[in-house]
C-alpha cells in the first residue's frame, strides 16, 4: 500500500472536474532514479503501484444506520478507513466503502476491488456505460438510484486501472469478513 504521504489528503490533488479534459502523462526517469512529472510529455500514464482494495457496506434495517470499511493493501502494507451515516442504506454504504477507498489513493494505481456486493460490480462492469449514455437513466427510462454515489465512483475509478471481482459474503473469506466487521463497529460507533 502506497505509504502515509501517498495517503495523505486529497487536497492537493486536482478534482475530477479539473482533470476532465486534460493529459495525464507519467513521470519520466531522472538521474538518481526520482522522477520527474512532465506534463506534455508523451508518455501514457504510468499505474507502477498494485493495490488490492477490500470493501463491504453494512445496514441495519435497509434503510436505517449503515456503516462502510475499506481496506487497502499494498505489498502487506494495510490501512483501514471506515465511515457511518445514521440514515441510509445498504447499496450507499457498498458504493461508499469503494469511493472512499480509493479515493484515499493519491496517485494513479493498478487496483484490485474485492466486494460481496453484486450492485457495485455489476453496476461498474455492465450497467454504468449504458446509464452514461442514456443521460442517467435506466433501460426503463427511470433515474438511476444513487446517481450521486455512481457518478463520484466513476470519477475515482477513472484515475485508476480497476479489475472488479465479486466474493460471496459471510463465507469465509478473511477479507470480507475483517470489512464486515468493520463497517459493523462503524455503526455501533453512531450511538
Amino acid at each position: 500500500m502506497p505509504n502515509e504521504r501517498d495517503l495523505r489528503a486529497r487536497s492537493a490533488r486536482p478534482s475530477a472536474s479539473e482533470l476532465r479534459g486534460r493529459k495525464l502523462h507519467a513521470a519520466q526517469p531522472r538521474e538518481g532514479g526520482g522522477r520527474v512529472p512532465l506534463g506534455d510529455s508523451p508518455a501514457p500514464l504510468s499505474f507502477d503501484k498494485f493495490v488490492r482494495l477490500y470493501t463491504d457496506g453494512s445496514c441495519h434495517g435497509n434503510p436505517g444506520p449503515g456503516g462502510w470499511a475499506a481496506i487497502l493493501d499494498h505489498r502487506g502494507h494495510r490501512r483501514e478507513l471506515t465511515g457511518a451515516e445514521a440514515a441510509t442504506t445498504n447499496n450507499r454504504m457498498e458504493l461508499r466503502a469503494v469511493i472512499e477507498g480509493l479515493r484515499a489513493l493519491t496517485e494513479p494505481c493498478e487496483v484490485e476491488v474485492w466486494t460481496d456486493s453484486r450492485y457495485v460490480v455489476d453496476g461498474m462492469k455492465s450497467w454504468l456505460a449504458a446509464w452514461k449514455a442514456r443521460g442517467w437513466k435506466t433501460a426503463g427510462k427511470q433515474p438511476v438510484k444513487n446517481e450521486d454515489l455512481w457518478r463520484a465512483l466513476d470519477a475515482e475509478a477513472a484515475r485508476h486501472r480497476v479489475t472488479w471481482h465479486w466474493v460471496r459474503g459471510h463465507d469465509g473469506h478473511v477479507e470480507n469478513e475483517r470489512a464486515d466487521t468493520l463497517a459493523n463497529a462503524a455503526i455501533a460507533s453512531l450511538d
